[in-house]
């Protein structure tokens, strides 16, 4: 693997799904209005590894969504290490977020994982019907890596 992609995988730093669900509902209700929510947000997708260019293609986008969002995905000791980015600043903070919840976890965690989340902490009710539906393709194009 070439340098530029050896570090763009994402590891949270919760052991379990449900950990960083919880955890990001708990920085969230941090903030007063969905504006400040967005902020941060946006920030944490400053924050993901840089997805490489080289994947920035048709064979990576995930469909469904507004903006261009791309997705890669690699395996190793039976856990799914994601990357990802998009082209829109609160997309790119959406991606960070999802791959936070399902990203070094096993294939059998991702899919008991529903992302039923998004709604609950009320992230897709927040964002555009546009913008919703692609977070919700985003978190479907994760769990059909895992039942691969």
């Amino acid at each position: 693997m070439a340098d530029t992609q050896a570090n763009c995988f994402v590891t949270s730093q919760e052991d379990k799904a449900v950990d960083a669900v919880a955890a990001i509902d708990g920085e969230l209700s941090l903030f007063d209005d969905w504006m400040e929510r967005y902020q941060y947000i946006i920030e944490l997708g400053r924050k993901l590894p840089t997805f490489p260019q080289e994947w920035q293609n048709d064979a990576h986008r995930v469909p469904g969504c507004q903006s261009q969002v791309w997705l890669e995905v690699k395996e190793e000791e039976g856990k799914l290490f994601f990357s990802g980015a998009s082209d829109a600043a609160i997309v790119q903070g959406l991606v960070a977020l999802l791959l936070r919840v399902y990203s070094g976890r096993t294939r059998d965690e991702i899919l008991d994982t529903d992302p039923a989340f998004l709604h609950e902490l009320g992230l897709v009710k927040a964002l555009s019907a546009n913008r919703g539906n692609g977070v919700e393709a985003m978190a479907q194009a994760i769990r059909n890596c895992a039942a691969a």
